[in-house]
């Protein structure tokens, strides 16, 4: 054979070096994009502004200067139109402006954003449904009414693609695809299911039933009128109960006969071997070692003075609402809703640091960057950041009417509001 390469062999050659150097370019392309798309999204923080209407975004560190605001009962009109027509549905959304909404309507609850960041999905109680809002328009992209008359609090799983909705009045668990509305399962659970929360591989969905929490039967005594109160571990793909937690007779078996059983707001640890939580009416927290399936710390904050102690005076038997911990697992930040303050502890003393005056936080959650725990101020309007390194408080920032949940999310890098 001659040295030379003949022209079929170098047309050859040649085609193929192209088709290696287009499939380098379209796997460089594909590769690129997910890049290129989390570039065109900037991290935020929805707070919701529950008995306006309303969801304010803010920055998520820093400054946490505010960016825009949602209109998340665009379809007002519509829906009270629906409501009035209805007698028994009149009652319910009566019912909740004089109770749990301590005579206001409550018009958003919980808050995500869709993982492309283009809308934000909204729990409304008063409405009882969950929609979807588009952040460019400003439209409603899709409902959802959850069974019974109240939605209430909500998560979303790790990969973003699904959000769990608890129904309040039909003891159920609604779990929606995020992007579409559909709902993919749902789920029983105890007394007024409240709190949900997705374990970090998304296998687990754990729901905090709190039983009632507007009734005046709040002596100890009484406390077994309150209902089912119970922690449901679910299967996140089958939706089969895993696991039933009733905290009574962990509480029992340390002398806590007169405690709530009742959990609130809870925070795993970085490891998912511990759970820390509140309970109705308490001023601390417990801490829960999840393979013993005992309770191994209990943690009693301060009282502030000026507080009653009179059960009945506590909004929605809620002493403390609130509790998230820093990323690293060393700190956890409270909220001391009915004493007016909010704290850091550490976790590994369980000692608190400055009890920072603020005004009925209702919740606390951790800035984007770890720094800092960021509570809502419903009796001031505004959220205020707590850096967990000092424990003092850095910057307060003015929001809408009775602030609650806030909740980390990512929208258009250039976003500053629907264009409505």
């Amino acid at each position: 054979m001659s040295a030379t390469s003949s022209p079929r062999r170098r047309r050859t050659r040649h085609l193929g070096a192209v088709a290696a150097v287009l499939a380098l370019t379209a796997s460089a392309a594909v590769t690129a994009t997910p890049a290129s798309a989390a570039a065109d999204l900037r991290e935020v923080m929805f707070v919701g502004n529950n008995w306006e209407g309303t969801a304010d975004v803010i920055k998520s560190s820093g400054d946490f200067a505010k960016i825009g605001r949602v209109n998340v009962i665009p379809d007002k009109d519509e829906r009270m139109a629906e409501i009035n027509a209805d007698p028994i549905r009149w009652i319910a959304f009566m019912t909740i402006r004089n109770s749990v909404g301590e005579g206001h309507d409550q018009f958003v609850d919980d808050m995500y954003a869709t993982p492309d960041g283009s809308s934000m999905v909204v729990s409304r109680p008063s409405f009882a449904d969950v929609v979807s809002i588009n952040l460019t328009t400003g439209a409603i992209n899709w409902r959802f009414p959850v069974s019974g008359y109240r939605s209430d609090h909500m998560a979303v799983s790790p990969d973003g693609k699904r959000v769990a909705v608890s129904a309040s009045t039909s003891n159920t668990v609604h779990v929606l695809d995020i992007v579409t509305g559909r709902q993919l399962g749902s789920f029983a659970t105890g007394d007024k299911p409240h709190e949900n929360v997705f374990t970090s591989d998304g296998k687990y969905i754990w729901n905090m039933a709190i039983g009632d929490v507007n009734t005046a039967t709040d002596a100890p005594w009484l406390d077994w009128t309150k209902g089912d109160r119970k922690i449901t571990v679910i299967d996140a793909s089958t939706f089969q109960q895993v696991k039933v937690i009733d905290m009574r007779a962990r509480l029992d078996a340390i002398g806590l006969s007169d405690y709530s059983d009742a959990v609130r707001p809870a925070a795993f640890s970085p490891d998912e071997t511990k759970l820390y939580f509140q309970v109705s009416f308490f001023n601390g927290f417990f801490e829960y070692d999840i393979a013993t399936d005992k309770i191994t710390r209990t943690k009693t904050l301060p009282k502030n003075s000026a507080t009653s102690d009179d059960r009945t005076t506590f909004v929605n038997d809620s002493r403390h609402h609130g509790i998230s911990m820093k990323p690293d697992g060393t700190k956890l930040c409270v909220a001391g809703t009915m004493d007016d303050y909010a704290t850091v502890v550490d976790r590994a003393t369980l000692q608190e640091g400055p009890l920072v005056p603020v005004s009925k936080p209702y919740w606390a959650t951790v800035s984007g960057d770890g720094k800092s725990c960021v509570v809502s101020e419903s009796g001031a309007d505004q959220v205020t950041a707590i850096d967990f390194a000092t424990g003092r408080k850095t910057v307060s920032v003015a929001v809408g009417d009775h602030p609650q949940r806030v909740r980390l999310a990512h929208v258009p890098a250039d976003w500053t509001g629907p264009s409505n």
